[in-house]
C-alpha cells in the first residue's frame, strides 16, 4: 500500500519538467475559474445591490436633468451634480393616480477649495417619509440624525465622531455604512434640515450653480412605490402627461444599460472560461498520453513483477490527482491573492457595480474551481489509463508497440 502511495510521487519528482508543465497548466485553469466566476459574481452582487439602494419603481426629477444625462451620471457612477425643481411640482405628483409611498431628496455637490473638506456627492432625504436610505443606514446607526449629523459612504477617509466641512458648515459624522459596490460608497447622506442648511451656506458664498432659489421651496426628485392595483407604466406616464417639467423615469430603466455591460463581460468571460478550459483539458491529454507512451516499458517491467492493469491504471490516475489537486489549489490562491486585495482597482477599471459575495461563497466558489480541475485532470488521465489496461505487455517488452 506503501508503494501505491509513493510510486506516483517518485514518478513526479523523476520528471520534473514534464510535472512543472502540467503543474503550471492546472494551476491556469484553476485561477481562471476562480477569477472569472468571482468576477461575474462581484458584478452581478454590485448590480443587486445597487437595485436595492435605488429601492423605488419611479424617480421624478427636473426635465433638465435627464436631457443633460446628469441623473444617470449622478445616481449610477457617481458624479457629483446637483438639480433642483419647485416644491409646487411634487405636490401635483403626489395627486396623480397610484402614488402608494412618495419621498423627497435633495442633491448637493461640494466644492474642492477650502470651504469643504473634500468633494463629494450629498444626498438629503426627509426622515419622515423616506423608505430607501433609512433602511439602510439602520444598518450602522440606529438612532435619528440630528441637525449638522451626516453619514459617510463606505469609501470616504472619514470615521465616526469626524467633523467635516461644507461651505463653511461643520457636520458630524454619526455613522459610516456597509460597503455596496456602488457609487453611494462615496456619496454622504444626512435628513432634510441639515441639507437645506447647507444649500443656503452655499448660496450665501456664491458657490451654488442655482443662484435664485429658497431652499424650503425646492426639491432635487421624488422617489415614489406605486400603490397596489396599479402598474409602474401606468403611474410613470400619468405624471409625464399631466405634470409639466419633469419626467418620471423608471429605476429600472436607469440601470439597464449597467445590467447590459454585465451580461456582456458574463459572456465574454463564459467563453473564455470555456475556451480554456477546452484548451486544456486537450492539452492535458495529450500530455498524459505522451507520458504513458514514454513509459510502456517501465509500466512493462512492473506488469512482468507482478503489478496488475488495475494497479497501473491507478498509478497514473493518481499522478492526476496530485497534479489537479496541487495545481488546483495553487491556482485558487493566486486568485484569492490577486482579486480580494485589489477588487477596487478593478471595479474603478470596470465602472460597473461591484461588490464581493459574502466569504462562504467565496469559499465555495474557491472550492468548486479546484475540484473542477482536479477533475478535469483525472478525465484527461482517464483516456491515458484506458489505453494502458488494453496494452498487451509482451509486445511491448518485444519492441513491437
Amino acid at each position: 500500500m506503501k508503494q501505491q502511495i509513493n510510486l506516483p510521487l517518485k514518478n513526479l519528482k523523476g520528471k520534473p519538467v514534464r510535472s512543472a508543465m502540467l503543474l503550471l497548466l492546472t494551476v491556469l485553469l484553476s485561477f481562471v475559474i476562480l477569477a472569472g466566476s468571482l468576477t461575474v459574481s462581484s458584478l452581478r452582487t454590485g448590480l443587486s445591490s445597487l437595485q436595492s439602494r435605488l429601492g423605488a419603481d419611479i424617480m421624478v426629477v427636473p426635465y433638465e436633468a435627464t436631457t443633460k444625462s446628469s441623473l444617470e451620471n449622478i445616481v449610477l457612477q457617481g458624479n457629483t451634480g446637483y438639480f433642483y425643481m419647485d416644491s409646487k411640482r411634487c405636490e401635483k405628483i403626489l395627486n396623480c393616480e397610484g402614488i402608494g409611498q412618495a419621498s423627497t431628496q435633495f442633491f448637493l455637490a461640494t466644492a474642492s477649495s477650502g470651504c469643504c473638506s473634500l468633494p463629494v456627492q450629498i444626498i438629503g432625504f426627509d426622515p419622515a417619509t423616506d423608505f430607501t436610505v433609512q433602511p439602510w443606514i439602520r444598518r450602522s446607526y440606529g438612532e435619528a440624525l440630528q441637525k449638522y449629523d451626516i453619514v459617510v459612504g463606505h469609501d470616504l477617509n472619514a470615521f465616526v465622531g469626524d467633523t467635516l466641512k461644507f461651505y463653511g458648515t461643520e457636520c458630524r459624522v454619526a455613522a459610516k455604512l456597509d460597503q455596496t459596490g456602488t457609487s453611494f460608497d462615496t456619496t454622504v447622506f444626512t435628513n432634510a434640515e441639515t441639507i437645506k442648511a447647507l444649500i443656503r451656506s452655499s448660496l450665501d458664498l456664491n458657490m451654488n450653480d442655482f443662484q435664485n432659489i429658497d431652499p424650503e421651496k425646492v426639491v432635487s426628485c421624488v422617489l415614489i412605490n406605486v400603490a397596489d392595483g396599479y402598474s409602474v407604466e401606468e403611474v410613470m406616464n400619468d405624471i409625464n402627461i399631466h405634470v409639466k417639467k419633469v419626467k418620471a423615469v423608471r429605476t429600472k430603466e436607469m440601470i439597464s444599460g449597467i445590467s447590459e455591460s454585465l451580461r456582456g463581460i458574463s459572456d465574454i468571460t463564459g467563453l473564455l472560461i470555456g475556451g480554456i478550459w477546452l484548451f486544456g483539458l486537450l492539452i492535458l491529454f495529450l500530455m498524459f498520453t505522451m507520458s504513458v507512451n514514454e513509459r510502456k516499458k517501465e509500466f512493462a517491467v512492473l506488469r512482468v513483477m507482478g503489478a496488475s492493469r488495475r494497479m497501473l491504471s491507478a498509478v497514473v490516475m493518481k499522478e492526476a490527482l496530485l497534479i489537479g489537486l496541487a495545481g488546483g489549489l495553487t491556482g485558487t490562491e493566486l486568485g484569492l491573492l490577486t482579486l480580494l486585495p485589489f477588487h477596487s482597482l478593478l471595479e474603478s477599471q470596470l465602472e460597473l457595480p461591484f461588490l464581493l459575495p459574502d466569504a462562504l461563497h467565496i469559499i465555495l466558489i474557491a472550492a468548486a474551481g479546484a475540484a473542477i480541475t482536479v477533475g478535469v485532470s483525472a478525465l484527461a488521465a482517464s483516456a491515458a489509463a484506458y489505453r494502458l489496461i488494453r496494452t498487451d505487455t509482451a509486445l511491448i517488452l518485444r519492441g513491437e508497440n
